[in-house]
C-alpha cells in the first residue's frame, strides 16, 4: 500500500524558506461566532481543514496542534468522526487531563519523579501525574498556540519555539510539524526539532480513536495487532522498571489480531497497574529509524481499519481506562469507560533515567525527526 506522497517540500523546510502561504484558507476566519476562533496569549487560533477526493477530512486546531475531527467512511460509505474531542475551544483549554487530539511534548509519556540529569546537571519538571511528570507538563505543547506556516487542502505546516527552561526543560527548542492528508486516506505527521542546548525530546500524537464513531460506545470489540514481541513492564506508578520482557503467553501479546477486551479483565499485575492497557510496546524493527508497520486495528461493526506506520522504536497502547463518563464531548455525548483507544508512537517512557533504553537526548547541531502515518481503509463485511 502507498505510504503517501513523498512531500519533497518537507525536505527543504528551514528557517529561511518556511513562509505562510498567501493562498491559505481556514474555517471561521471571519465568523465571530465560530467556537474555535479566538485570540489566546495574543495569538490567533482557528480551525484548518484538510480534505481529499475520497471524502475524508481532518480538522486541525492550531491550539495544541489538536486534531479536532477525522471524518472517515465506513463500509456502507457513511462518513463519521472517529476521534474524541470537544465542540468549543474553551473545553480544550479547560481540560487539564484529556489530551484529545494534541501534539505532546517536550517529552511524551512519563518521567519518573519529574527529574533527570544531563552531563551532571539535574533538571526538575512539573509533577502533573503524581509522583511523575507526564506529557511535557501541565503547560506542555498541547496547551500552546502553534504558528501556522502553510496551509493547503492536503497539508498544514506549523512551528513552535519552546523557551529554555519552559516546563523545566533545558534549551531553546524549535519544532516544525506537518500534518498531511494523502490521496489514499493516510494521515501523516512529520516532526523536526533542533535545540541550542543539550536536552531531551520525545514528541507524539494523542488522538483518542473510536472507529465506530466518537461517542458510540466502548472499543472492547476492536481487533488490535501490534508488531511487537516485547514490552516495557512498569511499576504501580506506570514507570518502566528498566527491563524489556517478551509478550508471549501474557495478556500483552497482540502479535496476532486480538479483541482489546478479550483479556483486559485478567488478574495480571501489569493490567492492574495500568487499570487496563497503558503500556509501551517495543516494536520489531530490522534497524532503528525505518518507517515500518507498527499496528493495525479494525472495528467489526463499521468495517473501518486503521494501520500505523512509524520511524519510532515504541508505541504506547492506551485503552481509555481513565474515561469514566464524566467528560461531555462532541454533541453533548459523554465519553464512557474505555470508549476510545490511543496508539502513540514514541521513544520509551522515562528514557532520560534508563540507560539501556534508546536515547532521547538531542544536542546542538543535531536534528530530531519522527514520522507516523495513520492509514485508514475499509474491510468487506465478513460478519
Amino acid at each position: 500500500m502507498s505510504m503517501g506522497k513523498s512531500l519533497l517540500w518537507i525536505c527543504c523546510i528551514s528557517l529561511s524558506c518556511m513562509v505562510l502561504s498567501s493562498s491559505n484558507e481556514k474555517s471561521g476566519e471571519s465568523d465571530a461566532q465560530d467556537p474555535f476562533t479566538a485570540t489566546v496569549d495574543g495569538k490567533e487560533v482557528a480551525i484548518y481543514k484538510l480534505k481529499n477526493d475520497k471524502g475524508m477530512e481532518i480538522h486541525v486546531l492550531n491550539y495544541g496542534g489538536r486534531v479536532v475531527k477525522i471524518m472517515v467512511p465506513d463500509r456502507e460509505g457513511s462518513i463519521d468522526d472517529v476521534v474524541l474531542g470537544f465542540d468549543r475551544l474553551e473545553d480544550y483549554q479547560e481540560s487539564s487531563e484529556a489530551y484529545f487530539g494534541a501534539v505532546i511534548g517536550r517529552y511524551g509519556n512519563r518521567i519518573a519523579k519529574g527529574s533527570f540529569s544531563l552531563d551532571g546537571t539535574s533538571y526538575a519538571l512539573a509533577i502533573n501525574n503524581e509522583p511523575n511528570a507526564l506529557h511535557g507538563g501541565p503547560a506542555g505543547f498541547h496547551h500552546v498556540v502553534w504558528e501556522v506556516l502553510e496551509h493547503h487542502d492536503d497539508h498544514i505546516a506549523m512551528k513552535y519555539i519552546a523557551k529554555d527552561g519552559e516546563e523545566g526543560y533545558p534549551g531553546n527548542m524549535e519544532i516544525f510539524m506537518t500534518y498531511t492528508l494523502t490521496d489514499d486516506n493516510g494521515f501523516r505527521i512529520d516532526y523536526e526539532a533542533t535545540t541550542d542546548k543539550k536536552t531531551v525530546v520525545n514528541l507524539t500524537h494523542h488522538s483518542f480513536f473510536n472507529l465506530n464513531g466518537a461517542g458510540s460506545g466502548d472499543v472492547m470489540d476492536h481487533i488490535l495487532e501490534l508488531n511487537a514481541s516485547a514490552f516495557t513492564p512498569v511499576d504501580k506508578t506506570l514507570i518502566p522498571v528498566g527491563t524489556i520482557l517478551p509478550v508471549a503467553n501474557t495478556p500483552m501479546d497482540f502479535t496476532r489480531p486480538t479483541a482489546i477486551g478479550e483479556r483486559i479483565g485478567e488478574g495480571d499485575e501489569q493490567l492492574t497497574f495500568g487499570r487496563g492497557y497503558d503500556h509501551n510496546w517495543v516494536l520489531d524493527k530490522a534497524e532503528p529509524g525505518l518507517l515500518t508497520f507498527a499496528a493495525a486495528i479494525t472495528a467489526p461493526a463499521s468495517g473501518r481499519k486503521m494501520e500505523v506506520f512509524t520511524t519510532e522504536p515504541g508505541i504506547q497502547f492506551y485503552s481509555g481506562n481513565f474515561l469514566n463518563g464524566s467528560v461531555s464531548g462532541k454533541d453533548g455525548k459523554n465519553y464512557i469507560h474505555r470508549s476510545a483507544f490511543c496508539l502513540e508512537t514514541q521513544h520509551f517512557p522515562d528514557s532520560p533515567n534508563q540507560e539501556t533504553f534508546p536515547s532521547t537526548v538531542l544536542s546542538p547541531g543535531e536534528k530530531y525527526t519522527h514520522t507516523v502515518i495513520y492509514q485508514f481503509s475499509v474491510l468487506a463485511d465478513t460478519r
